[in-house]
């Protein structure tokens, strides 16, 4: 009895098995007829689909091959202004800065220079075939899901440009800004406001305007290297003209002329709008309308020793087209616009938001130093 049992189990077991391999293969053929009929697949590629929103039934695809844009520059040289800008554009989206993709660029740059860590990694299979796909799928996934998503999407993370020759490598279609600023202004803004950066001396003018040298110069080589996909912006010349460098910039980027772009401080915490951060130090100045206020606060606060020997401080100063022995310098006239936005800020019409008062609080405690 128990023996004719087991040999009934064992035929249902067969039975059973015999059936699911059945439809496990005509499934496998099913999905195979599949792939062939929409073509051969894309190897190397990444391609990926976001749905958020009430509209979850129009997902939004997302690839390497996307026309991202890279805002970058050193600290306090108008990055933020920039990204503000763009932001307001109803078919753009940067949003604040991610801090992680500067630190994960420098570590797989400090990855390639080594060459005994690229033997060890090659010898374990992580060639840079590996290395760059995955720099690829992290970089865009930040990208793509720390805000909303838009037709035109941008990063802006400064010093992100130290590697825009490999960022241009990994994503063909990216475009870079390279927001340029004199280096007096940029380093008084750095000391003045105590925004650390890592390598930076805050309490040396001579130290940090080394720094700026160095910095500058790493970016501003790659951004004429990569000729036609990388826009040098003179942060002076943006605020006294905002129109017309707009309008080169958004000609540059292939994106629709639009009218918000001169008007950013509108659109602040609106949907669609421009996403502030409570914590970066630049947000209580890009909630007022392109001014020219910030222009040459540094003028008579920079030690005598320095200016003296600014020309072999900072040399990329000549080289940008700035006068190292001007002080104060002539940028140049605004437009009648900024004139009148000037005055409106002078008369204090532009306050921080109540949701980004916070700002003002976590401003007074200590920061970890931005990422270099």
């Amino acid at each position: 009895m128990i023996g004719k049992l087991k040999q009934n189990l064992l035929v249902a077991c067969l039975v059973i098995s015999s059936v699911t391999v059945f439809y496990l293969g005509r499934h496998a053929m099913e999905c195979h007829q599949r792939i062939e009929e929409r073509g051969p697949p894309l190897l190397g590629s990444l391609h990926a689909t976001l749905r958020t929103g009430n509209n979850l039934s129009s997902p939004f695809i997302y690839n390497k091959d996307m026309p991202l844009i890279f805002i970058g520059g050193v600290p306090r040289s108008g990055t933020t202004l920039m990204r503000a800008m763009l932001d307001a554009h109803p078919e753009v989206r940067c949003g604040e800065e991610t801090r992680v993709i500067p630190r994960i660029l420098a570590m797989k740059q400090m990855w390639s220079r080594s060459g005994r860590e690229k033997m060890r990694l090659d010898e374990a299979g992580v060639t840079d075939e590996v290395l760059d796909s995955a720099m690829q799928a992290f970089l865009l996934e930040i990208i793509v899901k720390h805000g909303e998503p838009a037709t035109y999407l941008c990063n802006k993370d400064p010093f992100a440009l130290k590697s825009l020759t490999y960022l241009a490598k990994i994503f063909p279609r990216a475009k870079f800004i390279l927001m340029i600023r004199d280096g007096r202004a940029s380093v008084h803004s750095m000391i003045s406001r105590k925004v650390t950066i890592a390598g930076f001396d805050l309490n040396s003018y001579r130290d940090c305007l080394t720094k700026w040298n160095r910095a500058i110069e790493t970016m501003y080589t790659q951004c004429l290297e990569a000729a036609d996909k990388c826009l040098p912006v003179h942060y002076e010349q943006l605020v006294l003209h905002p129109e017309k460098w707009m309008r080169t910039l958004l000609k540059f980027l292939n994106i629709p002329w639009n009218e918000a772009v001169l008007h950013h401080e509108e659109l602040i915490g609106k949907a669609g709008g421009v996403s502030l951060s409570k914590v970066e130090r630049s947000t209580d100045q890009v909630i007022k309308p392109v001014n020219v206020e910030a222009l040459s606060k540094w003028v008579g606060k920079i030690p005598v020793d320095v200016l003296r020997d600014m020309p072999v401080i900072a040399p990329m100063l000549a080289r940008l087209g700035y006068d190292p022995h001007a002080n104060p310098p002539n940028y140049g006239r605004p437009d009648p616009r900024v004139l009148d936005n000037t005055r409106r800020v002078f008369k204090g019409e532009f306050q921080l938001p109540d949701f980004l008062k916070e700002q003002s609080q976590l401003q007074k405690s200590s920061e970890k130093p931005n990422p270099s």
